[in-house]
This record gives C-alpha cells, structure tokens and sequence, in this order.
C-alpha cells in the first residue's frame, strides 16, 4: 500500500461515544475536518472559562501512567490518547479537531478498531499540502534499567517490540512488522489493552481503572485470561504494546520513516523517546514524497 504524498483530514465528522478506562465517565466525541499544516487538536467542549485546545505533541505530554496524557498551560488535559492517535497514524490523518466533552477518551473494545471503523465511515479528504515524513538519520535510544526504546534508520516505517511477563498467560512475546495502513488494520488494530487483576484494587484507589472491564480490557488472574471469549491472538498482548507505541510515537506530529525497537517499554519510556528525537535535530529531517516524485521525474 502506497504512502500517502499529500495531507488528509477527515471527508465528514467522525462520531462516537464511550466511557474511559480511567475515570469511568461517559463521553462523546466529534472528529472533525482541520486545515492543512494544522495537526491533530483536541478540545474540550465541556471547558468553557479557560483555554480548551490541546495540541497532539510530544512535548503536551504531561502524564503517562497507564496511559497517554496531553494538556496545555491553562492544565486543560485529555487523558488515553493512543489508541485514536494510532488509528490517525496509520489511516493517514494528518489533520484533525477531535472535540470531546470529558476529561479522557473513550477507551472503546479497548484497541484501535472501533476509531478506524468510525473514521472509515466519515471517509478522508486530501488536502494542498505534502505530507512531510519524519526520517530517521541517526539512531536515538533511551534506557530505564531493562526498559529500552529506539528510533533508527529505515527504509520504511518497521515496529519490533518485545515484552516478557512472569505471568504464563503472557510470557516472553516478541513481533518485528513492516508497517503501513494494511499490515496495521491486519496485524495491530484489534489488539486490546490489558492489566492484571491483582492491580485493580490499588489502581481504583488512585482514581485509575474506575471504566476498566472485560469489554475493553484483557484481564490477566495469575497464569488465567479471564476473559470468557480469550484471546483475539496468541500474541495479543506485545501487539497492543506496539499499537501503543504507534500512538505515542504519532506526537511528533508526523508519519515515521525508520525502525521502532522497543523492550518492555511503556508510555513514559515512549515519550522519553520523541522528547530524545526531538533535541537531536541532526537525528532527523522532514521528508517528503512529493519532493522524491518530482526528482524520479
């Protein structure tokens, strides 16, 4: 499948609505068409007496515990992110005004499917503008003890992850894909979150997993999937890690052109990364195809 070499945003708002993992509350969601060059925005229509626009970007990240957290200076946030963000990644949406009337985005099945669903049916719209790639010149790593995530050089946009679990159930998991929009839809989109029962409690007391629930999470007792249906694939759990990853690596504010390699890492460690990219400008360039077509020429 062909990359894309202008721009798009949605043809016709994208509708849904959900509870969030998090905090339990219903919210409803309109993706909306944005200009060119203008990125993804989220806005927070139940905000009224402050700021309520909050950009997509790496350095919006304010809050990454089980979960991806992007908020603006006026401590306007929106919390899970990145099951939407990669959805937008890999579907080609450059430009997008996701308005929501919460606090966090519906967590959904708990994967990316129902957001490619929704913007499936609202349809894209290419825009006037070449999309600009961010390739990979120089490898860029970051480390937290046996935590380890990586950007290098590439042809194409590569996703290898690995996670290792005490838990049987899960196990030591490891994928390497070549990624465009088929190969995601194929092998990633399905994937659901997951967490272990015995962290539920202590997760609730901190206000986290209050909408969690075996309709839109994996959950783990011991050695024992104990949802009714298992597993969606063998692997499912490394494939939604690197879902994540997609998402968190899409507030760079560009498509990827190099490898991803990353070892038990998570959200923080994900962030960590695009801040490390983005200090090293000699690391990088802006791309375009547009550019590569009229040189083949």
């Amino acid at each position: 499948m062909a990359a894309p070499a202008f721009q798009h945003t949605v043809r016709s708002p994208a509708l849904f609505a959900g509870v969030g993992v998090h905090t339990g509350a219903y919210t409803r969601v309109s993706v909306r068409p944005a200009p060119a060059n203008s990125g993804i925005v989220f806005l927070r229509t139940d905000v009224r007496d402050r700021d309520n626009r909050v950009p997509a970007h790496g350095q919006a990240v304010c809050k990454t515990q089980l979960g991806t957290v992007v908020g603006n200076a006026a401590d306007v946030t929106v919390s899970t992110i990145e099951h939407l963000m990669a959805a937008f990644a890999m579907l080609g949406v450059d430009n997008a005004l996701v308005e929501v009337d919460g606090p966090e985005m519906p967590i959904m099945d708990g994967s990316s499917l129902p957001f490619i669903r929704v913007l499936d049916r609202a349809g894209l719209s290419p825009q006037q503008a070449a999309r600009g790639y961010i390739e990979i010149l120089d490898t860029v790593e970051v480390v937290d003890g046996d935590k380890r995530a990586a950007l290098k050089p590439a042809d194409g946009f590569e996703m290898a992850f690995e996670i290792a679990f005490d838990s049987a159930a899960i196990g030591r998991q490891a994928i390497d894909l070549q990624m465009d929009e088929r190969a995601f839809r194929e092998e990633l989109a399905d994937c659901r979150t997951f967490g272990f029962l015995s962290d539920v409690e202590g997760l609730r007391a901190i206000g986290l997993a209050r909408g969690g629930s075996l309709e839109n999470c994996v959950v783990v007792d011991g050695d024992r999937v104990l949802n009714p249906e298992g597993l969606r694939r063998p692997d499912e759990f490394v494939r939604h890690k690197a879902l994540d990853a997609i998402g968190d690596l899409y507030t760079l504010g560009g498509p990827l052109l190099g490898r991803f390699e990353g070892v038990c890492a998570g959200h923080g460690l994900n962030n960590a990364l695009v801040r490390a990219l983005m200090a090293r400008p000699d690391a990088w360039r802006i791309r375009t195809l547009v550019e590569d077509l009229r040189e083949a020429v």
